[in-house]
């Protein structure tokens, strides 16, 4: 598998494991969306100097990637304009390219805001639908952008209402590697991709840790492997705590991802993560050794 993943310009090895630090754009994200709301505006607006401290502060602690959503993707979640997507993530995303030398990912299905948040300066998609809607395929391989291509059963609004697997890890491995061969069909280079289970999209508690069990497997696909447990409804459900208190359990996943072959960890807390990634690797070279 290569080491190497191209965003943009820059070429990113992977051998060892990086950090995506997490910056929400949206007022009902499961998380922290909401902490970076205005508080003049009457209604939901992102104060960018909040959005940057906060993305500076990750950056710091070690976040090689930073990830902006403006529509959030959590079970039940509304869909939102697209005007209204661009105004939450395009600000941001020009603010950030700008201001900080850290490769930015935008969390979106819809092409334009693709297009959009690529001439703005984000140089990684992060498609949940895995370019599903129409157009999305054009605007990746006509870019320079790296590409995340995520399982999800279902749509955000009903995925978890709907769940139905005979194996949930073959039929998540096969999907992938679908996508992956249909993006290099399409001139996408195997090095502007990267995979992600889809932890928390259409499926139970069972069929996530059963994936995290097996995580090993999605190493056959040849290609990075981004993985994102951080402070989600599956680690609330095996250590019965609320968001906010999730941070250990968390990071017992993180650990485990990372001996399992993940490549980059998606997070709220990139300290603590940068931590297990370091620990992870330490392991990794006295093993080599």
């Amino acid at each position: 598998m290569t080491q190497i993943l191209s965003v943009g310009d820059r070429q990113i090895d992977l051998s060892t494991p990086a950090c995506m630090g997490i910056l929400n754009a949206t007022p009902d994200s499961f998380s922290d969306g909401a902490l970076l709301n205005d508080d003049s505006s009457k209604n939901f607006k992102i104060d960018l100097d909040k959005a940057l401290t906060r993305a500076e502060a990750m950056v710091k602690e070690g976040a090689l990637f930073i990830d902006i959503g403006g529509e959030s993707t959590r079970p039940g979640a509304a869909i939102v304009s697209l005007q209204e997507e661009i105004d939450r993530v395009i600000p941001i995303i020009e603010a950030l390219h700008s201001r900080i030398d850290v490769c930015i990912s935008v969390d979106t299905s819809k092409p334009e805001v693709m297009k959009q948040a690529i001439a703005a300066g984000a140089r990684l998609i992060n498609d949940v639908r895995a370019l599903s809607l129409d157009g999305a395929m054009d605007v990746v391989k006509n870019s320079n952008a790296a590409l995340c291509v995520m399982h999800m059963q279902g749509k955000p609004e009903t995925m978890q209402s709907t769940i139905s697997y005979d194996d949930v890890v073959d039929e998540v491995i096969a999907f992938l590697r679908e996508k992956v061969s249909v993006c290099k069909e399409n001139g996408i280079s195997p090095s502007r991709l990267l995979i992600d289970p889809g932890f928390g999209f259409g499926k139970t508690v069972e069929h996530n840790y059963r994936l995290l069990a097996e995580l090993s497997r999605f190493s056959e696909l040849q290609t990075p492997l981004l993985v994102g447990v951080s402070r989600k409804s599956m680690i609330g459900a095996a250590i019965d705590r609320p968001v906010d208190q999730r941070l250990a359990g968390s990071i017992a996943a993180t650990a485990h991802a990372l001996a399992h072959g993940a490549k980059i960890m998606r997070s709220h807390d990139v300290a603590a993560t940068m931590d297990a990634i370091r620990v992870n690797s330490a392991i990794s070279s006295a093993r080599k050794s």
